[in-house]
């Protein structure tokens, strides 16, 4: 029988609307809608060009799916920390909470022979809602320098470096995945009610330093704003909260005591070039680095304004020195479970497509995990007959 919600769940997956689906498939909205409510059973042919839009088996259409024995109210929607423009887009925030829901359902899928360490980022939260409640009368801004600085230490920042910061972030307990997630999301996070602490990634346009910055900044939320109901607040109490994660990045970045001795020996601050040695050691692009530089008061409103003159001018907007050469770093910790549990033979590339009757690219989209990976493993896989496997009988 045609289970209908499972088309309705991969459909929103992969953000389509009812009546985009029908245009690709070539039937109504109307037959999209009675697919979904059990009301009609689509004919093989339509069928057919659904497996092949979701990258999906046949038979994914005819079962239940990742979601069906899940408690979805593990993932909650007015917890995602969207970015302001696409907060209040349903289409969208549905999307990403079904990826979501998706995601926390596969990984606890192929993790249950899998022994993590402590989850680091539950206790630093809890550290920081502790630290707030005994200092409720200390400004909000004392507030998140203190977090900053207590994140770096329990994360285990160098000193004077934010080399491997997503690294650390997954060592710390972060699921951290890539996304096309559109022109308007950097990157959006959110605790599950099970206390497991995601980060997505988007991946348009982006370079390290500006992927240190977004991850920076959804630490911020993850630290500063546990509870929030971001799809609750007006825009002027969204932005707040904006504003508290990106001060919370650019202190956790770029610590107050050590970025001032840096900056020191700069004679034209209002030079872009002249900061392209701290961009080099910090990771942080040279916009953000001036806007720190800023708020510390190392720069005058006229030399701000003429740095960003600087920065249209020469076209940095588009492209910053050293874009082109600092290593841009790639989430592995469930790539890293996904190669254990291959390499010992507890799963296959194989198997786990049969279990979850899912073409390898609907794997590769759900994970964000690049497709030659998958294919070295289902290479792996086949077993080549040899002449050395034949033996003589002996009577």
């Amino acid at each position: 029988m045609f289970i209908g919600k499972s088309l309705a769940n991969v459909r929103t997956l992969n953000g389509f609307s009812r009546g985009q689906l029908a245009e690709k498939v070539g039937v109504t909205e109307q037959a999209i809608w009675q697919y979904e409510n059990g009301y009609m059973s689509p004919k093989l042919e339509v069928v057919n060009k659904l497996k092949s839009i979701f990258n999906v088996k046949s038979s994914y259409f005819y079962r239940v799916d990742l979601l069906d024995k899940v408690n979805l109210e593990n993932i909650q929607v007015q917890h995602i920390a969207y970015r302001s423009e696409t907060i209040n887009s349903l289409s969208k925030t549905q999307s990403e909470l079904m990826h979501i829901r998706f995601l926390d359902s596969f990984i606890k899928k192929i993790e249950s022979k899998i022994n993590y360490p402590s989850n680091l980022l539950l206790q630093l939260r809890k550290e920081t809602i502790k630290y707030f409640q005994q200092n409720l009368n200390v400004d909000r801004e004392t507030q998140i320098k203190f977090v900053a600085g207590l994140a770096r230490e329990k994360i285990g920042l160098p000193e004077s470096s934010n080399q491997n910061l997503l690294f650390l972030l997954e060592k710390a307990g972060a699921f951290i995945f890539e996304k096309k997630i559109g022109e308007t999301i950097d990157a959006y996070s959110l605790w599950t009610e099970d206390e497991r602490p995601y980060i997505i990634l988007g991946t348009i346009k982006k370079t390290a330093a500006r992927r240190n910055f977004d991850l920076a900044h959804e630490l911020g939320h993850l630290l500063l704003h546990y509870k929030v109901e971001f799809t609750m607040l007006d825009k002027k109490s969204y932005r707040a909260y904006e504003d508290e994660a990106y001060s919370f990045a650019s202190e956790f970045l770029l610590p107050e005591e050590v970025f001032r001795k840096d900056c020191k020996s700069i004679v034209k601050v209002s030079n872009p070039d002249a900061y392209i040695d701290v961009k080099q050691k910090w990771e942080v692009s040279l916009q953000a680095i001036a806007m720190r530089a800023y708020k510390l008061k190392l720069m005058e409103y006229q030399q701000y304004r003429y740095f960003f003159m600087s920065i249209n001018k020469k076209d940095y907007k588009t492209l910053e020195p050293l874009d082109d050469k600092i290593l841009i770093r790639r989430p592995m910790r469930v790539k890293s479970i996904l190669q254990l549990l291959f390499e010992k033979g507890i799963y296959s590339v194989s198997n786990l497509m049969d279990e979850l009757k899912v073409d390898q690219g609907f794997l590769t989209i759900l994970t964000g995990i690049e497709k030659e990976f998958f294919d070295k493993y289902r290479q792996n896989e086949q077993k080549v007959f040899t002449i050395n496997e034949l033996t003589f009988k002996h009577n």
